[in-house]
């Protein structure tokens, strides 16, 4: 009888909190921890393997905050572009889901991930021909990757989870792509083969001419 006291006493304090948490008030609020949470554990798992397989030797903590910011940012266009279409497409007919999901692939999705890039380029200090070439080399990579997971999971959104737990599972379905997304965000650009950097060519240069070596001749 003790346990079943404690388990209804947790019981209402969980659902207390359940029914605040998801109300219109506090809405934008769990939604928002939820984006920030979940960006920051994608890249803590990706940094995790990244440390497995060597290709780092620490934690950044750094860009780990980073990516929570950047969970903040989107999870704001996230919540409110929900209500949007929510408000404007209601039913749960399969046109109207269809409907949803194109706006949302083609609409949401490069804005977000705009979004994202913009968010870390600021946090990075880059500049902005810094920050269009960045998008320009990987927004297609992840936009690719988003057409072979979300419009699935987006059916199954639409179809089937209540509005106020759109976002919750939206990010929990984003998870693994969290974790490519911080992949593909701090993949390294690798230099063409055989190119050689004009400062490098001087070096060379430099060289041959303080020991008097006939430079080769081009091929």
């Amino acid at each position: 009888m003790r346990y079943r006291g404690r388990y209804k006493k947790v019981h209402r304090i969980l659902s207390r909190w359940h029914s605040a948490a998801f109300s219109k008030k506090y809405l934008l609020f769990t939604n928002l921890g939820i984006s920030i949470g979940l960006s920051m554990l994608g890249d803590t798992m990706e940094q995790s393997y990244e440390r497995y397989t060597e290709q780092i030797h620490g934690w950044d903590r750094t860009r780990t905050l980073r990516m929570g910011i950047s969970g903040f940012t989107v999870g704001i266009v996230c919540h409110y572009w929900y209500h949007y279409l929510d408000y404007y497409y209601p039913k749960r007919t399969f046109g109207t889901v269809v409907r949803k999901i194109l706006l949302d692939q083609c609409i949401c999705s490069p804005l977000y991930i705009s979004i994202f890039f913009l968010t870390m380029g600021l946090l990075e200090d880059n500049t902005w021909d810094e920050v269009a070439d960045e998008i320009k080399d990987k927004a297609w990579t992840l936009y690719k990757a988003e057409w072979t997971v979300w419009p699935i999971a987006q059916m199954i959104n639409f179809f089937f989870v209540a509005p106020k737990y759109r976002v919750l599972y939206d990010n929990t379905v984003s998870l693994g792509y969290d974790v490519f997304t911080s992949r593909v965000k701090y993949a390294k650009k690798r230099d063409p083969p055989n190119k050689v950097s004009s400062a490098r060519a001087l070096d060379i240069y430099n060289v041959y001419k303080s020991q008097n070596i006939p430079r080769p001749s081009p091929t």
